[in-house]
């Protein structure tokens, strides 16, 4: 009674106002699931491609070509199969479309589905999708310490600043609820002092705030600022995290920091955030180099992979194979998850495995265009891979999936937070050992 009996998509709308696509999935015995495709601003070269409509009408963003795809093509080809058998059914997906990019039935189209099989089982097998997910890839289910920005950049705030992401950090936290108690008091803190020195424009895409800061590292100096009147010791409980994003302004290892008006090459990219880690208490940085810059960021790793999390973002796209590759160049040592930028669940599964047979980190992350889906909350949770990043503390796409963390909490239990453990390789981890 588990086989897929009906899949039904629809247009819906994203945090940024743009249409995507939530699909519904029923199986023989009438369990059901459902989930909705969220989409990248900041967007690698190789993740999988959403299907958009073209043309003059919704800014060319219409999601029709896509839904008729689901129709004709993802019905028909998944209909009948075992709702349980998540690896085949997303095989089934990845033979329907035959590109590597899912160009022909649309990134957006076979996430929404193939995450809704996997809420689907979940309902058949009368579990909380958490609970399914760590029985059915043999995990252990762990709270996620979150990742959590203060200051949007880049992409998520028109380039403002040229760093996407300034974001914080509680790994010196007891509890879930105590890193969602000491974010609140940093978030709030930031958003004072940027009102009082007059350099605050609003919200960003990801709810963090939206600076008009005159140089990048003025960012840093002024979290450490949040960090301090938030009654806390930067570097103590709370710690630094970056996503730098450097492929949104950097191409063959050329990188242009335009609210600065300077240029940096490879060398010169490592250096300053190298400036950054000795006179800030950063513990992870994203994408420090270009997806297009292999050597910059193996020689970023060889320096500081021991001091740092590294993780490749734009530079991995959830792929597994590139996780392999990397760990072969020596570049990164944590893989962020997307389940948009790889196309299936199943994919995503393949490269968090990747990563965490290496030894690497691995943060299941959501993106810029997001909803109340909160798909994103029960992965991370069930894989027990350690880490979530979400955007930032305000906006309800956001705080769906916190409190959606909180909820799981409730049947878990507050030991099951991870605390520092993901940083337990990084400067901040030692110095508490």
């Amino acid at each position: 009674m588990s086989e897929i009996a009906s899949i039904h998509g629809m247009r819906v709308w994203d945090s940024r106002g743009n249409p995507t696509i939530e699909v519904e999935v029923a199986l023989a015995d009438g369990s059901t699931g459902r989930a909705i495709a969220p989409a990248g601003a900041s967007r690698g070269t190789r993740e999988a491609v959403d299907l958009r409509d073209g043309g003059t009408a919704l800014r060319g963003m219409g999601v029709q070509k896509a839904l008729d795809g689901i129709a004709r093509h993802v019905a028909p080809a998944l209909r009948g199969l075992d709702g349980l058998d998540q690896a085949a059914v997303d095989a089934a997906l990845i033979d329907a479309d035959a590109t590597a990019l899912k160009e022909n039935l649309g990134g957006n189209a076979m996430v929404a589905t193939s995450l809704a099989v996997l809420h689907a089982a979940a309902d058949h097998a009368g579990k909380p999708l958490w609970r399914h997910v760590a029985d059915s890839y043999d995990c252990a289910p762990k709270l996620p310490l979150p990742e959590i920005q203060i200051f949007g950049g880049g992409a998520h705030a028109g380039g403002r600043v040229d760093i996407q992401d300034f974001m914080i950090m509680v790994p010196g936290a007891a509890s879930f609820d105590e890193v969602m108690e000491i974010t609140n008091e940093v978030y709030f803190a930031a958003g004072d002092i940027m009102a009082q020195r007059g350099k605050l424009a609003g919200v960003a895409d990801e709810g963090g705030w939206w600076p008009q800061f005159d140089s990048n590292e003025e960012a840093l100096e002024t979290l450490v600022a949040a960090i301090e009147k938030a009654g806390e010791k930067p570097g103590d409980r709370v710690v630094i995290s970056l996503d730098i994003a450097a492929s949104e302004f950097g191409t063959d290892g050329k990188y242009r920091l335009s609210l600065e008006d300077r240029d940096l090459d490879s060398s010169g990219m490592i250096d300053m955030l190298g400036r950054w880690i000795d006179s800030y208490p950063i513990a992870s940085i994203e994408d420090p180099l270009g997806e297009d810059d292999p050597k910059g960021m193996a020689e970023f790793t060889r320096r500081f992979g021991g001091r740092v999390q590294i993780i490749g973002d734009d530079y991995l796209v959830t792929n597994a194979d590139l996780v392999r590759e990397a760990i072969s160049q020596g570049a990164c040592n944590a893989a962020l998850i997307k389940v948009n930028q790889a196309g299936t669940v199943s994919e995503s599964i393949a490269c968090f495995d990747a990563a965490v047979k290496q030894g690497w980190g691995a943060i299941v992350s959501a993106r810029s265009g997001e909803t109340e889906d909160v798909s994103i909350s029960h992965l991370s949770t069930g894989l027990g891979c350690g880490q979530l990043k979400v955007g930032s503390f305000t906006r309800s796409e956001r705080m769906v999936k916190w409190n959606e963390c909180l909820r799981i909490q409730r049947d878990l239990g507050k030991d099951s937070f991870v605390q520092g453990a993901p940083l337990a390789q990084t400067w901040w981890g030692k110095q508490k050992s």
